[in-house]
């Protein structure tokens, strides 16, 4: 149950534990790399937030800040890094993943 102001402490830190681990990945509805990515990132158990750059100009404009000025997705974000996953390959999700602290090299 919630406290008068909010919840227990103790929810707050499991829902911040849980944002900490989630990975950003750009998307759009058409692209076969992001469905491959988000298979791969549920196999391995990461936590995902899905942002569909057709439906939200921000989101396009940091995937083009982030890739060249291309709108290349999946991009995955955690943290500082980031990634473009084009052209998914197990091993790029993997050094993504290595690299963000969320798999062991």
């Amino acid at each position: 149950m919630d406290a008068p102001f909010g919840p227990e402490p103790s929810t707050l830190a499991d829902t911040d534990a849980v944002e900490a681990a989630t990975v950003t990945m750009y998307t759009t509805s058409w692209c076969p790399d992001c469905v491959a990515a988000r298979r791969y990132l549920a196999a391995k158990g990461i936590a995902v937030r899905e942002v569909d750059i057709e439906e939200d100009a921000a989101a396009a404009e940091r995937v083009m800040a982030l890739n060249d000025g291309r709108r290349s997705v999946p991009t995955l974000v955690h943290g500082e890094v980031a990634a473009s996953l084009s052209g998914f390959a197990p091993a790029k999700a993997r050094a993504f993943l290595v690299a963000a602290g969320l798999a062991d090299d």
